[in-house]
């Protein structure tokens, strides 16, 4: 059957909104999450300074990405369709892996205040539910007379194969960030069921008695 995505449903924690998304490092086998977001100014930075980070491609990451961007080739979402495509299985949007390069420079190198100017992209390998990617950026030259920055950009999945790689170019700040971290919403994805499959519960008794059937959402209503 095809799964259908839904409407996304965000929540806000009532806490402090600075939080999360953070880079994670490991103390006594517990992931620790730095609160707080810093940059690298253009001064700060070396030819050669690497930031990383590592996802792992879910289920849920598919459909989130699928709602936000309005992408639902089927090649991403039609689990039947994409038994007969080229992978015979869903894989990954590829701007999915691609995001993730934009997480490291908006976030960690050079960070906030970052400018982003180009990005040359190239797609070697499908990414599927359940591969590891391991992004990477390295500082390969700096312009002192503009502050742009070119790095050198690598997504390499568990088995050691690169999925993409490329270059951007960037302008870096020059004025030193830290602040908390923005604490993101909490999402809530409810799937929608095929048309034929609503169609025959919209004639069945019980949907009848009981108006807001298959794909309705009754939390919180009157």
């Amino acid at each position: 059957m095809t799964r259908l995505l839904a409407l996304m449903v965000l929540t806000m924690n009532n806490s402090s909104r600075a939080k999360s998304s953070a880079p994670a490092s490991k103390a006594g086998g517990q992931q620790v999450i730095d609160p707080l977001i810093e940059n690298r100014t253009f001064e700060e930075i070396e030819i050669g300074e690497t930031a990383t980070l590592e996802r792992t491609l879910s289920w849920r990451d598919i459909e989130l990405f699928a709602v936000v961007s309005g992408d639902v080739n089927p090649a991403h979402v039609d689990e039947e369709y994409a038994r007969s495509d080229l992978f015979h299985r869903i894989v990954g949007h590829g701007m999915w892996g691609a995001s993730l390069i934009s997480t490291l420079l908006g976030t960690r190198l050079p960070g906030p205040g970052t400018i982003y100017l180009e990005q040359t992209l190239v797609f070697r390998h499908p990414v599927s539910i359940g591969d590891t990617v391991a992004v990477s950026v390295v500082v390969a030259s700096k312009d002192p007379e503009r502050n742009r920055v070119v790095l050198d950009c690598r997504c390499v999945n568990q088995r050691g194969e690169t999925v993409i790689d490329g270059t951007a170019r960037v302008i870096a700040p020059t004025e030193k960030v830290r602040r908390p971290r923005f604490e993101l919403p909490d999402v809530s994805l409810r799937e929608h069921a095929p048309a034929d499959t609503a169609r025959a519960l919209s004639n069945s008794p019980q949907d009848r008695a009981e108006p807001g059937g298959w794909g309705t959402d009754r939390t919180g209503s009157d």
